[in-house]
Parts: structure tokens; C-alpha cells; sequence
């Protein structure tokens, strides 16, 4: 089995390396897919919302993989291209005080107008009452998770 997940890696990496974009949409797609059954299945829908998973890979192909994708080659940019510990940590901090608000924001909206078809207003009233909550505890997240890493 080792060897199938070691040829899998393999042939991901090296479409990665011929075709980033598409790559990187299609495994945000999948991971959105992923997290959206997870959130079904611990929520309690007994019967898998198809409509809903397919909104959601929808939004990771054509949103989140592309965004991630162009981020990452400005912040490339902005840091020269350096690898060190140092580097990393200042892009991580750079993404998570400007592309984490925005893509949080941008998902509150995709779900409330598109998955869930709500009017603009209610949509609006939601983000207004929920986004900081959501923002604090995206970061709160991120904070544990490199405490847990280091």
C-alpha cells in the first residue's frame, strides 16, 4: 500500500509542477468536497445535500484553488522566492491578515446568496452578526495549529 500512496504523491507532484493552476483547482475542489461531507455527516443530515457538495467543489475549483494559486506567486514575489523558516512564517502572518479575512467574507457570501439562495439583506445581517466570530476563530485555529507545529 506504501508504494501506491508513494506513486500517487509522485504523479500529483509532477502535475503540479506541469499544470499548477488546474492542479491546484482541482485539489481545492476535492478538499472542499472532503470538508463538506464532514460538516454533513457531524452535523446530522442523515442524506448527503449533493446540491450543496457540488456548490462547494464548485467554489474550491473555480475560487479557492485560483486565488490560492495567485496569492502564492505574489507573496513568492514579495519575499524573492526565500524558503527559511523566517520567510514562511511572515508570508503565513502576511496571508492570514489579508487573504483569510477576504476568503472568509467571500465564502459567507457564496454560501448564504448561492448555497442557500437567501436574499442579499439577510445575507448582509449574517455576515454583519457572525463574520467576527468566524474571523477570530479562523485565526485562533491557525495560532493552535503552529503552537501544535513548533
Amino acid at each position: 500500500m506504501g508504494s501506491i500512496a508513494k506513486k500517487g504523491l509522485q504523479q500529483y507532484l509532477i502535475q503540479l509542477q506541469q499544470h499548477p493552476l488546474r492542479t491546484k483547482a482541482i485539489t481545492a475542489g476535492v478538499l472542499s468536497a472532503i470538508s463538506d461531507i464532514v460538516a454533513q455527516k457531524l452535523t446530522g443530515i442523515q442524506k448527503l445535500q449533493l446540491r450543496r457538495l457540488l456548490l462547494k467543489v464548485l467554489f474550491g475549483c473555480a475560487y479557492l484553488g485560483p486565488f490560492g494559486h495567485f496569492l502564492h506567486l505574489i507573496l513568492d514575489k514579495i519575499f524573492k522566492g526565500k524558503k527559511d523558516t523566517s520567510t514562511v512564517a511572515k508570508k503565513v502572518v502576511l496571508e492570514q491578515l489579508t487573504s483569510s479575512p477576504w476568503n472568509n467574507l467571500m465564502f459567507m457570501i457564496y454560501y448564504g446568496v448561492v448555497v442557500e439562495g437567501r436574499p442579499w439583506r439577510d445575507v448582509k445581517t449574517k455576515i454583519k452578526k457572525d463574520y467576527p466570530t468566524v474571523q477570530y476563530t479562523s485565526w485562533t485555529v491557525l495560532l493552535l495549529s503552529l503552537i501544535v507545529f513548533w
